[in-house]
């Protein structure tokens, strides 16, 4: 009884919200809620990363050994796949790739688990030493909150979009403190138009998402930073190369990533990944510290010059005075990082690449700075410096997002005397890894699918279009042996001019055109005479169940038909399409999507 009436009570309050508070205003409401909730996970889960690993790690010493580091990691994931596996009872991994797929095929509806199931599972994984980023779970609790606070006040699916990038870009800005990044990054990597209509409510979210985090954690920078020494103009051949150097980085980092998530598929039972991935994180760990958890110490030093402690904790600590130790170790983290979090998310962890990529980028920068300075020939190059600009580099590059990887380091650090080189290195970054890869790290499962969608306008409503919606089914099937006189009385019934030809296993044949046999289709002495398999002619193409909307275009391009028949993987027939039924499929999606950019 209590249950209804609050119910009647809250569909009253949405009748009194539609009579007194216009649209285009309740959702700057909604906007500012969204930045206010993904603030506090945002900030949740930062706490509750730190405080597990300063209660595993803090009482280990610098300068030996810590076989912990080998029990560590393992015990995170596991605890990690035993929660997703059996209380989640859902797949939470990827989770910038799962808000492109909402956007693109679940009508932006995100399930309200994860509002929550992210921020448990990610901070467990990272606690407990994971080499992964908590940045990729919390912009999906962020798009969950904004996607089911939007279905709560019945948000048509348009303004659902909207909310869900309002949610990516409070993250985003929460836990980094960088609102324009938060902005940027939602235009970029979720690939959402920015409108005078849009542009607003994703200002409203990442801007209070922000002043959250500046009330509760102070108004530093995430990382500290000081420019000690000034950029100087002659240094921009080698921040072009620098950048050229972040673009082949993230090329490894994404194309190696890809690989071995694709191995560990292929082992199929949970228990055998979990295994495989435990092993593999846990013996890196061991041998190299500072892939444990997000990395942000590591950072931390290198950006303010303090690489000679970077081997504490580790086996190789006593190596911390030598130039080429110290080289030699960040060159195999730089290459080994990609296989410490791809075994930590296969194994059963959960988390991102976000910080994954800022901390290759930074050692990146830096060994590409410290080899340099080897060479007297060279100009002395500050390591501090660009170590902060391959940040990002390999940020752009693996993201595809140069102005993503542009603001959200100048905000992370402060570094905003560095702007044009950070604009040098991102774009020079951005286009290496464009002649290579055409689509993110995020994005490329999707566009392989056809299910990605784009900032291009035609493409993007087709992948909005549901297949099925436009099949048709009222074609009136027949057989190659029926003779001209059934053919006939089918014709008589059917409101088509199109008859598919389906053998008795229901497979496609070829199709009768009525305006190939309208010359004999009058002439009863033909009508035993003549059997279909006579008449019937091949289809100019066939179009198989689940092509991509984009490719289906380009068939009808190609063959210059108005109606083709659909078969599934073996053959079989399902429906036709008509072109005609697309374009009005497309109008209504238009409509339904785009008004008003």
């Amino acid at each position: 009884m209590k249950m209804s009436e609050e119910k009647n009570l809250f569909y009253k309050f949405l009748l009194w919200r539609e009579d007194h508070i216009k649209e285009k205003h309740f959702i700057l409401i909604i906007s500012f809620l969204v930045g206010i909730c993904t603030a506090v996970a945002a900030l949740l889960l930062k706490q509750m990363i730190h405080f597990i690993q300063h209660l595993l790690t803090g009482n280990f010493v610098e300068d030996d050994v810590n076989y912990l580091f080998l029990l560590y990691p393992v015990v995170g994931i596991l605890v990690t796949g035993l929660f997703v596996k059996y209380i989640v009872r859902d797949d939470i991994s990827h989770g910038v790739t799962k808000i492109l797929y909402a956007i693109s095929q679940r009508k932006s509806r995100i399930k309200p688990h994860n509002m929550w199931s992210s921020i448990v599972a990610s901070s467990v994984t990272i606690g407990f030493g994971g080499s992964v980023g908590a940045e990729a779970p919390i912009v999906l609790t962020g798009a969950a909150i904004g996607s089911n606070l939007g279905r709560l006040f019945r948000m048509e699916q348009k303004t659902l979009m909207l909310l869900v990038g309002c949610g990516a870009a409070g993250a985003i800005a929460g836990i980094f403190k960088a609102p324009i990044a938060g902005l940027v990054f939602v235009i970029e990597v979720l690939m959402l138009d920015l409108t005078m209509t849009s542009v607003l409510p994703l200002l409203i979210s990442s801007v209070t998402a922000a002043t959250m985090s500046y009330i509760f954690t102070g108004t530093d920078a995430m990382f500290k930073f000081s420019q000690t020494e000034a950029f100087m103009m002659e240094r921009i051949p080698y921040v072009l190369l620098l950048g050229i150097f972040c673009g082949l980085v993230s090329l490894y980092f994404t194309r190696v990533m890809n690989h071995v998530e694709g191995m560990y598929r292929k082992l199929g039972v949970y228990w055998k990944k979990f295994v495989v991935g435990g092993i593999m994180l846990s013996v890196l760990i061991f041998l190299f510290p500072p892939l444990y958890g997000e990395g942000y110490d590591t950072i931390g030093s290198l950006l303010n010059g303090q690489f000679l402690n970077i081997m504490d904790r580790s086996m190789f600590y006593s190596l911390n005075d030598s130039y080429w130790g110290i080289i030699l170790f960040l060159t195999l983290i730089l290459f080994t990082k990609v296989f410490a979090s791809s075994a930590t998310n296969a194994g059963g962890g959960c988390g991102g690449i976000f910080a994954p990529s800022l901390y290759l980028g930074c050692i990146a920068g830096f060994i590409f700075a410290h080899v340099s300075n080897f060479f007297p020939v060279t100009m002395y190059l500050s390591e501090k410096n660009f170590a902060l600009l391959g940040m990002a580099g390999v940020m752009s590059g693996v993201m595809h997002a140069p102005l993503t990887g542009v603001f959200l380091i100048a905000e992370l650090t402060g570094g905003y005397d560095l702007f044009l080189p950070l604009m040098i290195v991102s774009i020079s970054s951005y286009i290496t890894i464009l002649m290579f890869e055409p689509h993110s790290i995020y994005s490329m499962r999707l566009a392989q699918k056809g299910e990605l969608l784009t900032h291009h306008k035609d493409k993007a409503v087709l992948t909005l279009l549901n297949t099925d919606s436009v099949i048709e089914k009222d074609f009136q099937a027949v057989s190659p042996e029926m003779s001209l006189g059934d053919m006939v009385k089918v014709i008589a019934r059917s409101p088509r001019n199109t008859f598919p030809v389906l053998d008795e296993r229901g497979v496609l044949l070829g199709i009768v055109l009525l305006d190939n046999i309208r010359n004999i289709m009058f002439r009863p002495e033909l009508y035993n005479r003549f059997h279909v398999s006579k008449f019937m002619v091949s289809a100019p193409a066939k179009i198989v169940l689940n092509t991509p909307m984009d490719k289906i275009m380009q068939i009808f391009d190609e063959t210059k038909a108005w109606n083709l028949p659909v078969v599934d993987g073996n053959g079989r027939y399902v429906g036709f399409m008509s072109k005609s039924k697309i374009f009005n499929s497309y109008r209504e999606v238009l409509v339904e999507n785009f008004s008003g950019d």
